[in-house]
């Protein structure tokens, strides 16, 4: 086989498995990472750019790697943008926190979002009581959206300080 059309399928193989691992694990965590998630995000493209290149380590075979990934997620941005299967295969769906003042405390502690989160949120909104809002989001990129009862405050969102799927 042609190295170069080798280190392209085992690019794309690392792609897929990486795209899986992060749907598995909670990639809509990924929006603020700390000192560990960055650490564990080194040491995982260390770990996998062998299985990428192989034996293969001139500059030739880690751009062909590097184009590869970049292919394969363009591909994948454009899969997630026509079709509604894939988008729903990689992409996980925003979840509802508060709605009219009511809290749902499952879906909060499914998402592993503190109490304490969940007031800093509201603070940073302008908002003083869980009953003053009219929905709080927590969208699929790790943010939490808050639309409050009170149309004189300014809807902003909140990232989340702390990453918890990768721990």
């Amino acid at each position: 086989m042609n190295p170069f059309l080798d280190i392209v399928i085992r690019s794309v193989c690392v792609y897929l498995f990486m795209i899986t691992a992060l749907r598995i694990f909670g990639k809509k965590e990924l929006s603020q990472l700390n000192t560990a998630d960055i650490i564990l995000i080194l040491l995982i493209s260390n770990s996998v750019q062998n299985a990428m290149v192989g034996d293969n380590y001139s500059l030739e075979g880690g751009l062909i790697a590097a184009l590869a990934l970049f292919l394969i997620n363009l591909i994948f941005k454009r899969l997630m943008t026509k079709s509604l299967f894939v988008r729903k295969l990689i992409a996980d769906k925003p979840e509802i926190l508060i709605h009219n003042g009511k809290t749902d405390y499952k879906t909060l502690a499914r998402l592993g979002i503190t109490s304490e989160e969940m007031e800093q949120a509201l603070r940073e909104h302008g908002v003083e009581h869980f009953n003053d809002v009219k929905l709080a989001m927590f969208e699929i990129d790790g943010n939490i959206s808050i639309i409050s009862g009170n149309e004189n405050l300014r809807q902003t969102k909140h990232k989340r300080r702390t990453h918890k799927s990768l721990n």
